[in-house]
């Protein structure tokens, strides 16, 4: 089983593999990635848990019903924002999760980067 340390660095590099993807700490301890100046995903912090933020277009009827996935609040939700949350002990789907992200990656590029970026 993969400890909640390796899939975030995991889901990290993942993350920062799309191009023009840059690390950045906007809050104390909260990681996210970013697309130009917007964030794509957000990893949260370190600790025992796991939590994946990020915005589904296509997925999103899908990711809502995983028993794992709960609104992003702050109004985010009305977007297409979910997180995936993933407690001590927990299999984390860490496939199906780089595939929100890419989903994510190309949802928030689309408006963050010049179209010859892209």
């Amino acid at each position: 089983m993969t400890t909640p340390t390796v899939a975030r660095k995991q889901l990290r590099a993942h993350a920062l593999k799309h191009p023009e993807a840059w690390a950045d700490e906007p809050w104390p301890g909260d990681h996210v990635a970013k697309v130009g100046k917007k964030i794509f995903v957000f990893l949260g912090g370190e600790g025992p848990d796991v939590a994946v933020g990020v915005k589904l277009p296509r997925s999103l009827l899908f990711a809502r019903a995983q028993p794992f996935v709960t609104k992003m609040g702050y109004g985010m939700d009305k977007s297409g924002w979910v997180v995936a949350r993933f407690g001590k002990g927990e299999k984390i789907p860490l496939e199906l999760l780089r595939g929100w992200i890419d989903e994510s990656y190309e949802t928030v590029a689309a408006t963050a980067l010049p179209k010859r970026k892209r």
